[in-house]
């Protein structure tokens, strides 16, 4: 599919996010109040008069060295200036030009990128005054908007379709991706093998626990297939999130679960197993997705014994999700990172797979002749017929003569034997049991 790509950048708290919310039609970008919320680009689907693009939400652009965040912030952002056919510079209006203003304003006439100049913050449509300063900056007329309540947005956008009906489409793939989640709690190394399988410094990487905020798609190829990586904020249990922006870094992260094909979870090998990853891990068991298990930081992991200790946790730990396979890394030095693509490929198949009825059925009989028999008093269970009723992840129907007989042990009993037998790993397999007599 064809589409352009509209970087809008600016300083913080300009309000890029809200109009990247009011444009998209979403609520994917995070709004608030606290200066530096975006820090890596995000980007949400738009369109305007049959014309379709891709906004792209960046951080706040200060050209200063004053906190661990902002040089990774305003590379990111200009990084999405780069690669996008139009820019839409927002500035604030109430406040007026500042320092930052100017500077992004010089880097920006040294481009051959288009630049829209949003004069942000104009709320009352009657008293235009304050948007000639902003001519000082060099970038043509100013369109003066309101990102909350939509004024003037609508000609702002008839100039952006303008100007795209200028640029050749670019071709996208997208809807033929593999869905990955890269999941895990804060500093488990998400955004650093991000990096590492994208090949790029999408996301922001740091040692400060909550730098990702938001849930940032990337899409990679590998070896003829295309892959949808998002890099997800950290997520911890909802009594530990003592940030708003932070709540709703988790709820993005919840939906990137939710329209996962594939997640990823990551555990810090030098940490094992914590309770916070078997919360994780149930997330994306309860959400029906496929899964590995990325131990990371395994070069720092000293010697055999304690690595052997921690995979033994992880099979422990983890037992409720022992269809994934495990895979030992370091995102940050790549080492053995490779290795996924194969993990991803095989779960993803197995998470689509559809056995025939007549082969399920010939299964059920050897189970039937060799399997052990449940009885309740006179009540002898009889397994009647299987078929396979779902896909994403793979649900199977049994009819039997009495399901109440079915226990959890015997259910996990019939699970284990039809994975044998079928190879279904890295994939949750849903099992009904319904009457027949």
């Amino acid at each position: 599919m064809a589409h352009h790509l509209v970087a809008v950048v600016g300083r913080p708290n300009v309000g890029k996010s809200t109009f990247v919310n009011r444009i998209a039609g979403t609520g994917d970008a995070i709004v608030h109040e606290m200066r530096g919320v975006t820090r890596d680009r995000s980007y949400h689907e738009a369109d305007w008069n049959g014309c379709d693009f891709t906004l792209i939400d960046t951080g706040g652009i200060e050209m200063g060295e004053e906190d661990a965040f902002q040089a990774s912030i305003r590379e990111q952002a200009f990084e999405g200036a780069r690669e996008c056919d139009v820019i839409i510079f927002l500035v604030d209006g109430q406040t007026g030009i500042n320092a930052d203003d100017e500077e992004v304003a010089r880097i920006l006439r040294k481009g051959a990128t288009p630049v829209l100049l949003a004069v942000n913050k104009m709320d009352n449509p009657a008293d235009q005054s304050a948007i000639y300063e902003f001519y000082s900056l060099g970038l043509g007329d100013p369109w003066p908007i309101s990102s909350t309540h939509g004024i003037g947005t609508g000609d702002l956008l008839d100039a952006l379709v303008e100007e795209l009906d200028r640029i050749p489409l670019r071709e996208s793939s997208e809807g033929d991706e593999i869905n990955v989640a890269i999941i895990g709690r804060p500093n488990a190394g998400k955004s650093s093998l991000t990096n590492m399988l994208s090949g790029e410094d999408r996301s922001i990487v740091s040692d400060v626990s909550g730098t990702t905020r938001d849930a940032i798609d990337t899409v990679v190829h590998h070896e003829g297939k295309a892959y949808r990586l998002v890099d997800t904020a950290g997520l911890r249990r909802k009594s530990q999130i003592d940030h708003s922006v932070e709540y709703y870094g988790f709820v993005r992260s919840m939906r990137a679960i939710d329209r996962a094909e594939v997640a990823l979870l990551m555990i810090d090998g030098t940490l094992g197993v914590t309770d916070q990853d078997q919360r994780v891990a149930g997330f994306a068991a309860e959400r029906g997705c496929a899964l590995v298990v990325v131990l990371n930081k395994w070069d720092a992991v000293e010697g055999g014994p304690e690595k052997e200790r921690i995979r033994e946790q992880v099979e422990e730990k983890l037992h409720f999700v022992g269809y994934a396979p495990v895979v030992a890394v370091s995102a940050l030095t790549g080492k053995n990172t490779q290795k996924i693509w194969a993990h991803i490929d095989a779960s993803f198949e197995s998470y689509n797979r559809r056995v025939p009825t007549n082969a399920l059925n010939t299964w059920l009989t050897d189970v039937r002749d060799f399997g052990h028999t449940v009885t309740q008093g006179k009540k002898l269970l009889k397994l009647k017929f299987v078929t396979q009723t779902s896909v994403r992840p793979p649900q199977f129907t049994f009819f039997v003569n009495h399901p109440e007989l079915v226990s959890d042990q015997y259910e996990r009993y019939l699970e284990g034997r039809l994975r044998r037998q079928f190879a279904f790993s890295g994939t949750p397999v849903r099992m009904k049991f319904k009457r027949r007599d």
